[in-house]
């Protein structure tokens, strides 16, 4: 949300109009591909749902979400959620060395990171390492995509109402990502108070940068043997085969249509 500081409305909206086609084909490509893929390797049912949401949406808030709306039993919330933390550690520091390395400007790699990578810590430490402009553009393109989250959960609620025949939801109401309204709010913010109070502003989106870096840290130190064994190689391997795929194919589309 801190971030919002340091980002007018109107950079916002020149970023969200831009990508906003590019999230919409990112998340069907990733459902389409995570449920063929998950049904090949005969991983179970609500694992493969929630490892393909959060490698569609947002990650482990988007499995967070989806899942309390489906009432998914613990086992299938860790293994997703840890198959998820895995990849996201190896994006953030795969994701720049190959944007470098295949001279991507920071527009292409701002839509490549907000398309590819799960969770918005890292789409926001991947582009923070590519560049300012990189960091700005990929910050709104995820948080828009992370919006998705409250369709799809409410649409998995009710799939799974008709599936069991309940009267009523199985799992806690669907949130709001508060996040996403705050960080408007921030920029909001930037765009109406005078001149003289950016200095202030800037400090705190600076802040945000530097929590930002802790939180990134706190998610590498917690990257374990225990978490890799927790995850089990099914999952992981769904995972990794649409992660890959949805990457691939967002490369493809960022090299041809976004101006370098």
């Amino acid at each position: 949300m801190g971030l919002g500081f340091g980002i007018p409305l109107a950079a916002i909206a020149r970023a969200g109009a831009t990508g906003i086609a590019y999230t919409v084909a990112g998340i069907a490509t990733a459902l389409v591909l995570g449920t063929f893929v998950g049904r090949w390797l005969g991983v179970e049912r609500q694992t493969s749902f929630l490892v393909t949401t959060g490698t569609a949406i947002c990650g482990g808030s988007a499995i967070a979400a989806v899942g309390s709306a489906i009432g998914a039993r613990t086992e299938a919330m860790s293994v997703s959620l840890a198959t998820i933390f895995v990849l996201n550690a190896v994006a953030l520091f795969l994701f720049p060395p190959i944007g470098h390395g295949l001279g991507l400007s920071q527009d292409q790699f701002a839509v490549w990171a907000a398309v590819a990578i799960h969770d918005t810590s890292s789409v926001v430490g991947a582009a923070s390492a590519y560049g300012a402009r990189a960091l700005e553009s990929a910050t709104v393109l995820k948080l828009a995509r992370a919006l998705w989250i409250v369709p799809l959960a409410v649409g998995a609620a009710a799939w799974h109402r008709r599936g069991t025949g309940a009267a009523e939801g199985p799992g806690a109401p669907v949130k709001l990502p508060w996040f996403i309204v705050l960080f408007v709010a921030a920029a909001l913010l930037r765009t109406v108070l005078p001149r003289g109070a950016r200095p202030a502003l800037d400090l705190l989106a600076g802040a945000a940068r530097a929590g930002l870096v802790l939180t990134l840290f706190l998610i590498g130190a917690g990257l374990s043997r225990t978490t890799l064994r927790t995850v089990g190689a099914r999952p992981l391997v769904q995972g990794v085969l649409v992660w890959a795929a949805l990457g691939a194919m967002a490369l493809w589309a960022v090299g041809r249509w976004v101006p370098a």
